[in-house]
C-alpha cells in the first residue's frame, strides 16, 4: 500500500482523500489551518488517513497532491517534495490569486509556475478540469471507450503514467497531453474544461483549445 499526500483539503483534495482510501491507499492530508481542523475528515475516512501539516504530508507521501489556491503556491515545501511526483489541481482565478502578469500574458502556465517552485519535483497537471461532486461520482469500472477522461500533462513521462494509472484506478480513461508547456489547453475557459468528455471528445476539445490574451 502507498502513500498519497494531500496539500489542500478543499473540495477537490478531499474528494481525492475519499477515492484514494477507496482504493487502498493510505493518505496524509493538511490544509492552511492545521491538523486538528481535519479531524471529521480523517474520522470519515477512518484507519488509513491521518491529518498533518503541509510538511509531514509532502514527507510521507509517496505521490503528493497540491490542491491550494494558486497565489499560495510559494508555501508548498520543496525539501521534502525533492524527485517526488506532484499532482497539480490548480487552476487560476484572478478574483481570488490576483492578477498574475505571467499568466496574462500567456508566458506561463498554472503548473509551470508549481514546477518552477519545485525544480526537483515532477509536476503532472491533472484533475483541475472536472468538479469536486463529479470525481466521486463519474467513475467507472468498464473501461468500453465511455468513461470520463481526465488529461494529464508534465514534462517527465514516467511520472504522467504513473498519474495516469492513478486517475485508471480512480474509474476514469486519460488523455497523454506531453509537456506541461501544453497544458495550458486544459486551463479554465478552455473547450474541455469541466466537461464531461469520453476520451475522443476529450481529444478534440484538447486540440481546438486556443491561447489567447483573455488570462487564462
Amino acid at each position: 500500500m502507498s502513500t498519497i499526500g494531500l496539500i489542500g483539503a478543499g473540495n477537490i483534495g478531499s474528494a481525492l482523500a475519499r477515492l484514494a482510501v477507496q482504493h487502498g491507499y493510505r493518505v496524509v492530508i493538511s490544509n492552511s489551518r492545521g491538523p486538528e481542523t481535519l479531524s471529521d475528515l480523517v474520522s470519515e475516512l477512518g484507519a488509513d488517513a491521518k491529518a498533518g501539516t503541509a510538511e509531514e504530508a509532502a514527507q510521507a507521501g509517496d505521490v503528493v497532491v497540491v490542491t491550494i489556491p494558486l497565489k499560495n503556491i510559494d508555501a508548498v515545501p520543496v525539501a521534502p517534495l525533492e524527485g517526488k511526483i506532484v499532482i497539480d489541481t490548480n487552476n487560476y482565478y484572478p478574483q481570488r490569486d490576483g492578477q498574475i502578469a505571467r499568466l496574462d500574458a500567456n508566458e506561463a502556465t498554472t503548473a509551470g509556475l508549481l514546477q518552477e517552485h519545485l525544480p526537483g519535483s515532477k509536476v503532472v497537471k491533472a484533475f483541475n478540469h472536472i468538479g469536486a461532486a463529479d470525481l466521486t461520482t463519474d467513475g467507472a469500472t468498464l473501461d468500453d471507450g465511455s468513461r470520463r477522461a481526465l488529461a494529464v500533462y508534465g514534462d517527465d513521462a514516467e511520472a504522467r503514467s504513473t498519474v495516469a494509472a492513478i486517475i485508471a484506478e480512480f474509474g476514469f480513461d486519460t488523455v497523454d497531453g506531453g509537456p506541461l508547456a501544453d497544458s495550458w489547453r486544459i486551463e479554465r475557459d478552455q473547450p474541455g474544461y469541466v466537461k464531461p468528455d469520453d476520451k475522443a471528445n476529450l481529444e478534440q476539445h484538447l486540440a481546438a483549445a486556443v491561447r489567447d490574451k483573455n488570462g487564462r
